[in-house]
């Protein structure tokens, strides 16, 4: 991972980690009209309720929580490591073609026990089959157990989303049980740091 100099109208130095096919960007304004745009297919939002907001709603998101929530997680990174209970939101940006295709995240995710801090992630459906989330996920675990002070990560996947329970065991994360949240049964998993250090 490293601050590279991207051309945006926010900032100029932009953090990023590099993975075998695609690039985890923080996310920048100049983002916003892709992302609303990809939250509103329906292969998206049929396993992210919730997140097909208004573009009035996500630009004040997009604007005043996620953009300087990743500051103030990269800020506590390079102040020691401890992130708190801070988020971080990575775009998905393919080497091939620069474009903005989906996204990573990690963030608290209060239906679950704790230490409840979780992955998550979603792809175009352009984009679909391709191991793009696979390695998002992966790097950005790397990410987390090499640089800050989590132990302990989680993911959940509606128990129909097949593509999505893939990816997760390729990350090496463990079956714990069956939950249920808002009404929908999910696959709940996790891995620890140590194990992690065991599987790379």
């Amino acid at each position: 991972m490293k601050r590279t100099n991207t051309h945006s109208t926010l900032k100029e130095n932009i953090f990023t980690i590099e993975c075998k096919d695609i690039i985890l960007r923080e996310f920048i304004i100049d983002d916003l009209d892709v992302f609303h745009s990809l939250t509103w297919q329906p292969e998206i939002h049929e396993y992210l309720p919730g997140w097909n907001v208004s573009k009035e709603q996500r630009e004040d998101w997009f604007i005043n929580y996620e953009i300087k929530g990743n500051e103030q997680f990269l800020n506590a990174v390079s102040e020691g490591g401890d992130i708190g209970e801070l988020g971080l939101r990575l775009g998905i940006i393919s080497k091939e073609s620069g474009e903005f295709i989906g996204w990573c995240c990690t963030g608290i995710k209060d239906e679950l026990p704790p230490p409840n801090r979780e992955i998550m992630y979603a792809i175009s459906k352009d984009h679909r089959g391709k191991d793009y989330t696979t390695q998002a996920s992966q790097g950005i675990i790397k990410y987390l157990f090499e640089n800050t002070n989590v132990e302990v990560l989680n993911a959940i996947a509606l128990l129909r989303n097949e593509p999505s329970i893939k990816v997760i065991q390729k990350c090496g994360l463990n079956f714990q049980s069956i939950i249920e949240i808002d009404n929908e049964r999910y696959n709940y998993y996790k891995l620890s740091k140590s194990e992690w250090e065991i599987k790379v």
